[in-house]
């Protein structure tokens, strides 16, 4: 019923499109025994994802990303009732057809933490902050060795070798300015890396969108979502989201997620690995965060990624 997509031509052509995605979304839920279910499509997210009713999310991936699809069943299936805020429980996985794969999984109680963000007091945002870290904390203790044949990148140094030789034009492409630009080489050579083995679960988009909080609950944490692009790596590659879409470089909000968390980072550590990160897009960022003092990355780290 969904046509194949193996192409970002024939992704940009056919996975908005809800006049073909949704005849055969209607078929897969028939599949899956919730025939005439309510079926709401969530305008954001990098994949087609559908409330089913009120109990039920149905996330579904092309054959172009029928691999995330295994993935994000694997990790949940891994994670569930480990952390401090639920996770979706995967009721069902498995293959569609044209090589499409779906997770029929539950939906979590409460609102979008982004969404919700103005109209938190303050001293819950603070709260929240300090629940943020607990959960990451949590999510990088458990053991990813049940996850090795699913998630990459495998060799964690020649993962940042890549990134690090193509940092320059993956910036070029999102049309930093040349000023931003020469300065890159010269950062990345200047920032050590961590040398300890790098085999934690990663997140790798922890941030307020993929994060629920319940209004009638004192604005609690109620989930944690969007485990697709999970990643075996180091830990400090995850305070990347946290810098730029948790705390969103306010340093009194990424100290107490830092202090809930247990462990503090070198802002220029962060900044070097923003700029290794596989969705990095600079321009954006300097666009929605504040300004450093100074047009250069070493102040960047500090505006960003410092605690005051």
């Amino acid at each position: 019923m969904l046509p194949r997509v193996d192409t970002d031509d024939e992704w940009d052509a056919i996975v908005p499109d809800e006049q073909v995605m949704r005849p055969g979304v209607e078929a897969l839920c028939v599949r899956l025994g919730l025939a005439g279910a309510p079926l709401a499509r969530f305008p954001a997210g990098s994949q087609p994802v559908y409330a089913v009713g009120n109990r039920f999310v149905l996330k579904l991936f092309p054959a172009a990303g029928a691999d995330d699809g295994i993935a994000e069943a694997r990790v949940l299936s891994h994670i569930q009732g480990r952390l401090p805020v639920p996770t979706p429980y995967v009721h069902d996985a498995g293959e569609y057809d044209s090589g499409w794969r779906y997770v029929l999984m539950s939906r979590l109680r409460g609102t979008d933490l982004a969404v919700a963000w103005p109209r938190i007091p303050a001293a819950e945002q603070d709260r929240i902050a300090t629940e943020a870290g607990e959960t990451l904390a949590a999510l990088h203790s458990l053991d990813p060795a049940p996850l090795t044949d699913v998630l990459g990148p495998g060799d964690w140094g020649a993962f940042l070798d890549a990134q690090r030789s193509s940092a320059v034009a993956r910036q070029v492409d999102n049309s930093l300015a040349e000023p931003w630009l020469e300065q890159i080489p010269g950062f990345l050579n200047s920032v050590p890396l961590p040398a300890e083995p790098a085999g934690t679960l990663l997140h790798t988009e922890f941030m307020r969108q993929h994060l629920t909080v319940d209004e009638s609950d004192d604005w609690r944490l109620t989930g944690l979502l969007d485990f697709e692009p999970a990643m075996i790596g180091h830990r400090g590659y995850d305070f990347v989201a946290v810098g730029l879409y948790v705390s969103r470089g306010d340093p009194r909000l990424l100290a107490r997620v830092l202090r809930a968390y247990g462990e503090t980072f070198d802002p220029r550590e962060l900044l070097a690995f923003t700029l290794l990160h596989v969705y990095s897009n600079l321009p954006r960022y300097l666009r929605e965060l504040p300004a450093p003092p100074e047009p250069t990355l070493e102040s960047l780290a500090q505006t960003w990624f410092g605690t005051g």
